[in-house]
């Protein structure tokens, strides 16, 4: 059985080889442990290795190994899909936002991240796949979106993600990330300074870094296979 630190030295390793394959800098490729359904013992030992963002899903699990983890100084990512009612303990708690999809969430976020705090970095979550069920604001809608978001106090817009369906169409895969890299850069270019791109994951990092992600989601090839969740 691997260790943790073996898998983020080949997982490292990865990131720059398909950053390299692209001509791009390694340095410009932010990798996010992706640790949801992981103990915080399991979160220390990545640390220990070197790994310093972590990407949650669930409130109140993250919260606790949050809490447990605070000396270590760690920055946390939600990435999850976030109920209006779970905003309080996420901009409180966590250094960034990827899956801000509606005005709503992003207001209770700046009303709630604490004054003393950064201004949180969040994402808006794009559904580059067109699919009905998966959480995202639809492209054409990103940037009214961003205009309201980027108005907001307490809080930094810094870039867009995406979670496409899942598939081994490696055409497709391409498509659904120029999209979103298509997306940012018309943002720019409208006076924007966005400077990530939060995509790509385990088994696609290295498309996704090929159409320009600056950060990678990955957690099965860190940490192995997820633990079920309870509850």
């Amino acid at each position: 059985m691997t260790s943790i630190a073996a898998n983020l030295q080949a997982v490292r390793q990865r990131v720059d080889a398909a950053a390299k394959a692209a001509r791009r800098e390694p340095a410009a490729v932010a990798l996010l442990a992706v640790s949801k359904t992981w103990p915080a013992a399991s979160v220390a030992e990545a640390a220990r290795a070197g790994q310093r963002m972590f990407g949650e899903n669930y409130v109140q699990e993250s919260v606790a190994k949050i809490a447990e983890l605070r000396d270590a100084r760690l920055e946390w990512h939600f990435i999850g899909p976030l109920q209006s009612n779970k905003t309080r303990a996420v901009a409180a708690q966590f250094d960034w936002v990827h899956s801000v999809d509606r005005l709503k969430l992003a207001e209770r976020l700046a009303e709630q991240r604490p004054g003393e705090l950064p201004p949180l970095n969040v994402c808006i979550q794009v559904d580059v796949s067109g699919e009905e069920s998966k959480s995202g604001v639809a492209p054409d809608d990103v940037r009214g979106l961003a205009d309201r978001i980027a108005a907001l106090p307490r809080l930094q817009l810094r870039g867009l993600m995406a979670i496409p369906e899942p598939t081994r169409d490696e055409a497709l895969l391409r498509s659904r990330f120029a999209t979103l890299r298509r997306l940012r850069d018309e943002l720019n270019g409208s006076g924007f300074t966005l400077d990530t791109l939060s995509m790509g994951m385990s088994d696609d990092l290295e498309i996704a870094i090929a159409e320009g992600a600056t950060m990678v989601r990955v957690g099965t090839a860190i940490f192995g296979a997820r633990n079920a969740r309870e509850g």
